[in-house]
Parts: C-alpha cells; sequence; structure tokens
C-alpha cells in the first residue's frame, strides 16, 4: 500500500510539473512578439489605428478589444470634430484595429490649472470582466461597459436621444466628480491609473497644490480613495500626504497580498509611500498599516525641479511578497537625482531606513516637514530605523569601476515601474537610461543610454526586454543580466521607429505587441 501511494504520489508529482512546465510553456509563446518593425514597408505591422496627438495612457487588452486613453484631434465622433479639445478614452478591435467607441470627456473651464490643454486622458484604465474603470481629465473616476451599445443595453448614465444613435458612444455606469463631491484640486491633470480588488476601486485622486506652486486650497481633501467597483459610493478615504505634498499627486495604487494580509499600497504626493488595509476603516478612513519615505532625509523640495527631494510618480510593483517603487518629478523639471527601493511590507507603522531627531529633544522622533525632513543648521539630526523594511535602494552603477557613480552612471527620475523576470528587474529614466539590476539585491548589472528621455517602463517578452523613448525609438534587448548578451557589440538587438513620440509603456497579449505613440496605435506580431 505504502510503494502504491509512494508511486501515486510520484506520478502527480511528475505530472504537476508536466502541467506547471506546459502552462510556463504556453505563457511563454503568448508573450513571443518580434523584437523588430517597420511602419514604412509594413513589416510585422498587423495593424495601426489613429489615436491623438498626444498620448501617454498605456494600451489594455481584454476580451478582444484594446483600450486607450487620448485627446480627440482625430476626431472620430461627428458631434466632436478633432477642433474640440477632449479627453477621450478610445476601444478598438484588436483584430483588424477598428473603432467600437468612445468615451468623451470635456474640458474644464478652469483651464490648465486643473486640465492641461490637449493632454487628453492619461489614466490607464483597469478592466475586469464587462467594466472598465479610469479617471477622467475632469477628475472624475468612470465606470463604463466595456461592451459599450453593442448589447443593445443602457448600463447606467442615460444619453440624451440624439446622443443615443451613435453606437460608438461610450456606455457610462456611472461616475464621482471628485472635485464636486470630495473637494479635490487636481494640478495640471488627472493622472491616476486605478486598481481594482476585491469590489472595490483603489485611486489617486490628484489632490495638489494651487496655481501657485506652494498653498494647497484643499488641505482636508482626501488623496487616496476606496470606492464600490458596482456603485461608485465612497467606502473610504484618507488624506495622510495633504500637509506635505509637494507639486500634484500623479500616481497610481497597486494590491497585494502579503503573508496572508490584504494591502493596498498609494504613491504619495510627499514622497512617501503607504499602506493601507482595503476594506479601510468602519468610520470610513483609511487603516494605515505601514509608511515608507522614499527620500533621503537630507533631500530637499525647492520649485521647478531645482531640488533633491521627489514625488512618486510610478505604479509600485509587487513581486515574490517583495514591494519595488521609483521615484521622480515633472519631466519637465529635469533629470535630477532619483532612487529605486525594494521594501519588506510585512512590518508596520513608519518603516523609513531614518527617523529624524531634534537636539532639543534627542530621544523622540520629530513629525515630516514638508520642504527637508532633516535640517542639520536647524538642530536635526538623523538615526537607522530598528523597524526599517529597506530591502535595497540603488542609486546607479559604477560601469567604469572608478569608484565613483557619475551622472551617466546614475539613477536619475523616473516615471518608470519596475519590470520583473526571473531574478532581473528592469526600469528607465528620464535621462534616457535602461537600467537592469538583480531584483534580491539591487546589485547593478548593465545599463544603456537610449540618448532620448524615456518615460515608459520596458515591457518584457519571451526572450527580451523592449523599451520606447520620445524620440521614438523602440529598442529591443536580450533578456540577460550579461551585458555582452543583452546587448551584443554595446548596442541593442534591433532598434525600431514609431512615427511620433513613444511615451506610453507597450503590452503584449497573445503574441501580439500593442504600442501607443504619440498619434498612433499600433499592433506589432510576426
Amino acid at each position: 500500500m505504502k510503494t502504491l501511494l509512494a508511486a501515486f504520489l510520484g506520478i502527480s508529482v511528475i505530472v504537476g510539473i508536466g502541467v506547471t512546465r506546459l502552462r510556463d510553456h504556453l505563457n511563454r509563446r503568448e508573450r513571443m512578439v518580434p523584437v523588430a518593425f517597420d511602419i514604412q514597408t509594413g513589416m510585422n505591422i498587423r495593424w495601426s489605428a489613429q489615436s491623438g496627438s498626444t498620448s501617454f495612457s498605456s494600451p489594455v487588452f481584454h476580451r478582444g478589444k484594446v483600450f486607450i486613453g487620448t485627446n480627440n484631434t482625430t476626431g472620430y465622433l461627428p458631434r466632436y470634430p478633432s477642433i474640440v479639445d477632449l479627453g477621450v478614452l478610445l476601444c478598438f478591435d484588436a483584430s483588424d484595429g477598428s473603432l467600437l467607441w468612445q468615451a468623451s470627456s470635456e474640458k474644464l473651464s478652469t483651464g490648465r490649472v486643473h486640465d492641461w490643454p490637449l493632454q487628453g486622458i492619461v489614466s490607464t484604465p483597469a478592466v475586469q470582466d464587462d467594466r472598465l474603470w479610469y479617471l477622467t481629465n475632469r477628475c472624475e473616476l468612470a465606470c463604463l461597459d466595456t461592451q459599450g451599445f453593442y448589447d443593445q443595453e443602457d448600463d447606467g448614465v442615460p444619453l440624451s436621444a440624439d446622443v443615443a444613435l451613435s453606437i460608438k458612444e461610450a456606455d457610462v455606469v456611472w461616475k464621482l466628480d471628485l472635485m464636486k463631491e470630495l473637494d479635490v484640486n487636481p494640478h495640471n491633470a488627472s493622472a491616476s491609473s486605478p486598481v481594482v480588488a476585491d469590489g472595490r476601486v483603489f485611486v489617486v485622486t490628484g489632490n495638489g497644490l494651487s496655481s501657485d506652486h506652494v498653498t494647497n486650497a484643499s488641505v482636508d481633501a482626501p488623496s487616496f480613495i476606496a470606492v464600490d467597483a458596482a456603485t461608485g459610493a465612497l467606502i473610504w478615504s484618507d488624506d495622510s500626504p495633504s500637509p506635505n505634498i509637494l507639486h500634484g499627486q500623479w500616481g497610481s495604487p497597486t494590491y497585494g497580498v502579503f503573508q496572508g494580509v490584504p494591502q493596498v499600497i498609494f504613491p504619495g504626493g510627499d514622497g512617501w509611500l503607504y499602506s493601507f488595509d482595503p476594506a479601510g476603516n468602519p468610520d470610513g478612513t483609511g487603516k494605515l498599516l505601514w509608511k515608507f519615505d522614499c527620500n533621503p532625509k537630507d533631500s530637499v523640495w525647492l520649485l521647478g525641479g531645482r531640488g533633491t527631494r521627489n514625488n512618486l510618480l510610478a505604479r509600485p510593483t509587487v513581486h515574490d511578497g517583495l514591494v519595488y517603487v521609483t521615484v521622480g518629478q515633472d519631466p519637465e523639471h529635469g533629470d535630477g537625482v532619483g532612487h529605486v527601493w525594494c521594501i519588506d511590507p510585512n512590518k508596520s507603522g513608519d518603516v523609513s531606513t531614518e527617523l529624524v531627531f531634534h537636539s532639543a529633544s534627542p530621544q523622540q522622533p520629530i513629525a515630516h516637514k514638508r520642504v527637508q525632513a532633516c535640517d542639520a543648521k536647524a538642530g536635526d539630526f538623523t538615526q537607522p530605523n530598528r523597524n526599517s523594511a529597506m530591502v535595497w535602494h540603488y542609486t546607479g552603477m559604477d560601469l567604469d569601476g572608478d569608484g565613483e557613480i557619475a551622472d551617466s552612471e546614475s539613477m536619475h527620475r523616473t516615471l518608470s515601474q519596475v519590470a520583473i523576470e526571473g531574478e532581473l528587474a528592469f526600469f528607465t529614466d528620464t535621462y534616457g537610461l535602461i537600467h537592469c539590476v538583480d531584483r534580491r539585491t539591487g546589485r547593478g548589472h548593465w545599463q544603456y543610454d537610449l540618448l532620448a528621455s524615456t518615460w515608459s517602463t520596458p515591457v518584457i517578452s519571451a526572450d527580451h526586454v523592449i523599451v520606447t523613448d520620445e524620440d521614438g525609438a523602440v529598442s529591443a534587448f536580450a533578456l540577460s543580466a550579461d551585458p555582452t548578451i543583452a546587448m551584443p557589440g554595446g548596442n541593442p538587438l534591433s532598434i525600431s521607429h514609431l512615427d511620433s513620440s513613444g511615451y506610453a509603456t507597450p503590452t503584449i497579449n497573445n503574441g501580439v505587441l500593442y504600442i501607443l505613440s504619440s498619434k498612433k496605435l499600433y499592433a506589432i506580431s510576426d
């Protein structure tokens, strides 16, 4: 009996390994895409579709559809010709690039203070089943029916009779106006990309400084919210960053379960990363689990990017029980000094690397200060935080071995997430560098200078890492820690070119690489 049982268990293990390998093989096949294409000859171009004139939202593939955010310079809908500035969310048929429907958001009357001209929809939508959620340029959290009116049902907000006649109009289920209902004051643009989990939608509201870049006109407005995914009803909110917001709040939350504990993790406009219980408190407030200051305590905030303290712009990455986060600023503020952090999310309270004290009360940590957390001239000093959750901290790599990290070897400000495959982590910075590091230790493997500012996150295919840049170049590297393999001869394996800048992060689904330039959406496959 024991022999039979042992044999059965052995077969089960073999079958289990076989199923795992088959699944991995199939997943790998789905991520196999061309490393080169040519928009002039059509090589490896499955189809292309006009988007707008400026596009930052990353393409999202779901159930045979591709969703992007952009502006209205294409003018797909007759009631909104191309001369009308809008934020638009477009839904395309993934098989041929034909437009299925468009969601239209008129510009705010306050102009660039809240809604910068021609920026369109910056938020990348979250999609589950037949529902889609995104943040409009009007600072509205919106829920749409992915089927549009093709299912011959109006699922929520009714349209006027003349508009309802068009199948190309979006079917809006609900909207929550964050400016009207929560007194949110977005700075220049509403950019956060929602995350959906456990029936809740989580988003950074975008509450920021006023146009003077100093005062916070809505200091009591929330920075982070959770709403009911089905109805849009507010579940809980939190304003933790509010007193110390540096500029705007354009980051996006993420969700993970760590040692059985669900967490929703928000990047704050004060340069801190915050983790909350997704359920919140019964009184509608957020239940903070931990927080981490993503800037050195002696860093300084100065207007226009002249300082060393940074915002958090990219969505944190959750991988194998750890959290990875980068820092940055408005790219117009310059490349500056950047940081990448790996954090253990299983501690509680303030888990920053250091705590700040003052000479007048050297045993008691002082409250965080917006401009500079630790001002030595004022009597402040730091001590290592025994409760620190830092796993590693990356600021660059000494490629030439001279014992120093030059600017061309440094980590700069970034909008990039950390992309991970196996033991490797990849990210870009606005200086134009792509960095490859060990995801467990942060030790640098290689860098490459793309010679153009880079806003996007690298996308990982079966065998390659692919990145777009502001010049419209799409560079592909072999997926390897060895620079001689990753970039033979010191150059990418291939460089292809878009028609215009590539700010958005590409996506891969079922052997197709979807890349959004400023003007067009491309589907690329063999």
